[in-house]
């Protein structure tokens, strides 16, 4: 008599009847986002050359403490613990870090390329049951909302680096005059780059006019909604573009201050 199997399908990681190459991009994600992390982290706690005459490394702006002309306060503070390498980076990068960690677009990513969390549509999981944003660690996801306005500074520190990249000095006269050098038009794309990522934000498209359930009798809410929702519609490419962008002016900077590259003056 033949035995009757009522057991369901093993479900087991990764299993999926998808024809295409659904893992390329979960792999592409993984690679992109694992280099950069790799890269900032190495970067950040070198705390050298960082900046280049008037040019200073985005991974280090605002600079609060450090040894540059960029500086606000002065050199390495005394209260900085002795067992922590020293670095300008380290007092700043956490909040773009931390805005990026949470946005609503990278969760998405390395949701899938990091944890699997579906891998892909229609692939199986790793796991039995979704537990969500609703419980500890990743309810502390809903903190970018706040991020959000501390992107918003970072935002104007950055362009007033860009103002700064315009006035070189003369070796000779010492004087500043007005020029534009590569490094210059590097950092004014960097803040446009950044500009178009953080204001295409789906937080800050919910505070200029999300939350209201009628735009019509507000027309500068509805401008602004319509705005932010123009860049929204392109976050994904403002935040890989701007991710690439953020590492590739460091590695300018940084490659300028070590005497690899030289910064060419358009005028």
């Amino acid at each position: 008599m033949a035995e009757l199997n009522l057991r369901g399908p093993v479900h087991r990681f990764g299993v999926t009847s998808r024809k295409d190459a659904w893992w390329v991009k979960p792999l592409f994600t993984f690679i992109g986002l694992s280099s950069f992390v790799i890269y900032v982290t190495w970067a950040a706690f070198q705390g050298k050359n960082y900046h280049y005459e008037s040019y200073l490394s985005p991974l280090y702006s605002p600079e609060l403490f450090g040894d540059s002309p960029h500086s606000w306060f002065g050199p390495k503070p005394g209260w900085w613990p002795g067992f922590i390498p020293w670095s300008p980076a380290l007092l700043i990068l956490w909040a773009p870090g931390f805005f990026r960690l949470t946005c609503y677009y990278y969760r998405g990513a390395y949701y899938k390329a990091f944890w699997a969390d579906p891998l892909s549509c229609t692939v199986s999981e790793p796991r039995k049951k979704y537990l969500g944003e609703n419980s500890f660690p990743l309810i502390i996801q809903n903190v970018h909302r706040y991020f959000m306005y501390i992107a918003l500074f970072f935002i104007i520190f950055l362009s007033i680096d860009v103002w700064k990249a315009l006035w070189f000095v003369n070796p000779v006269t010492g004087v500043k005059s007005f020029g534009i050098g590569i490094g210059t038009l590097v950092l004014a794309v960097n803040v446009v780059l950044l500009g178009g990522y953080t204001f295409g934000c789906h937080s800050l498209r919910h505070v200029v006019g999300g939350f209201m359930d009628r735009l019509s009798g507000k027309p500068v809410r509805m401008n602004l909604y319509k705005c932010v929702s123009c860049l929204n519609r392109k976050h994904m490419l403002w935040a890989w573009m701007s991710l690439f962008w953020v590492g590739f002016t460091d590695i300018y900077v940084r490659l300028c201050s070590m005497g690899v590259w030289s910064d060419w003056r358009i005028f």
